[in-house]
């Protein structure tokens, strides 16, 4: 009797994505929502659990089902029984999931949109603390509602990612930090000048920062800053909190302190202001291998020349040997601006490129000419649009 051939369906299911190894398929799992995921529980026996060991959780609005609210309310009533429905559906959710998880956890994600408190996500991150080696945590939240970090999250040794937006930092002391921390993106959080300090020196791993946030008691400087940063290599830094961490008084011998310092950003600052540019200024007088430089200035500039030229001339011996590339965005045609091209452009053997993005297109012309005749210490390319 002959066997019966297989039929072109059994023929594809042989080859298909039920003959992919295990990690590929939790990795495929993972570009889908949670919802998603589990919905792949009904394809057949064999898929039934296939969901629950994904190393990538992330809950927020898609985690939700959307359900239709029949009964008028006034709508502060309406809005205030709608987020507490939300809160209840999203934490049971997390929940049942956790309840349900037959792997570790090496990813998490919480990004909820909504103003509602999240106090119930204290024993979620003091799970995660005592049974999974969470590995990348985001923790992201809306500018109303902030949440508190808990001090049991200061136990997720196994950090190597940490992004938080409007949370609440000010622990008196942090007791402990993150060993094996590579990267840390702190927007709009709350934290005091010495907890940030002091969180900083227990990151000794740290390659990539970026701070954006509200810092409370102006008791430290920017020596003390960096040299926190002992092998930073990317560094993002908002001028709001440059002011806030440059004092009056700054030694003339400046340490190198940052000399893995590769990528240097520099956000909402302004040329003309004199705690900004003493930041900066420092800051490349202690990166002697910086390679990239991006400003994102604001518009407006006060042409308050004599100040700016006091702070070039005391640092006139900054010289960066292995920077490669400039970017300004917000550019225009203030002497503040051109005196601190012309300063760059002279000091820069390696440069490459320098990038002009400007708001005021009649100047380009005027502002491509000055610079093409100032002093060069390399052939750069200068792109003025």
């Amino acid at each position: 009797m002959k066997a019966k051939r297989p039929t072109k369906a059994q023929r594809l299911s042989s080859t298909t994505i039920n003959t992919l190894p295990q990690t590929i398929i939790e990795n495929i799992l993972c570009f889908l929502p949670i919802r998603e995921a589990a919905r792949t529980s009904i394809l057949s026996r064999e898929w039934r659990y296939k969901w629950t060991t994904i190393p990538k959780l992330e809950f927020g609005s898609s985690t939700l089902s959307k359900g239709k609210n029949k009964e008028k309310l006034p709508s502060d009533i309406a809005s205030a029984r709608k987020n507490m429905d939300e809160r209840c559906k999203l934490f049971n959710a997390i929940h049942q999931v956790l309840l349900m998880r037959q792997g570790p956890i090496h990813e998490f994600i919480f990004n909820p949109i909504g103003t509602y408190n999240c106090f119930e996500l204290d024993q979620i991150v003091f799970h995660l603390s005592r049974n999974h080696t969470v590995k990348k945590l985001t923790l992201a939240f809306d500018y109303i509602s902030p949440y508190k970090l808990p001090l049991c999250a200061f136990s997720l040794h196994q950090l190597t990612d940490l992004y938080l937006s409007f949370v609440n930092l000010d622990h008196q002391p942090i007791v402990s930090g993150f060993g094996s921390l590579r990267s840390l993106c702190l927007m709009n959080v709350w934290i005091s000048s010495k907890a940030l300090l002091r969180l900083l020196s227990n990151c000794p791993s740290l390659k990539r920062f970026t701070l954006q946030g509200f810092i409370s008691h102006k008791d430290c400087t920017i020596i003390e800053l960096f040299d926190c940063l002992h092998v930073i290599e990317d560094l993002t830094i908002y001028g709001y909190n440059a002011r806030q961490l440059v004092l009056d008084s700054v030694p003339e011998e400046l340490p190198t302190s940052l000399i893995h310092l590769k990528y240097f950003c520099f956000k909402e600052m302004s040329l003309d202001v004199n705690g900004l540019l003493t930041f900066l200024a420092v800051l490349l007088k202690c990166s002697p291998n910086l390679e990239h430089i991006v400003l994102e200035a604001e518009l407006g500039y006060n042409d308050e020349n004599e100040i700016y030229s006091g702070i070039l001339e005391k640092y006139s011996d900054v010289w960066m040997e292995h920077l490669k590339e400039l970017v300004i965005y917000n550019f225009n045609n203030s002497k503040p601006s051109m005196e601190f091209v012309k300063f760059i452009i002279s000091r820069s053997p390696k440069l490459k490129k320098v990038l002009l993005i400007v708001d005021d297109k009649d100047e380009e012309f005027e502002m491509l000419k000055v610079l093409l005749q100032a002093p060069h210490a390399s052939p750069v390319e200068i792109v003025v649009k």
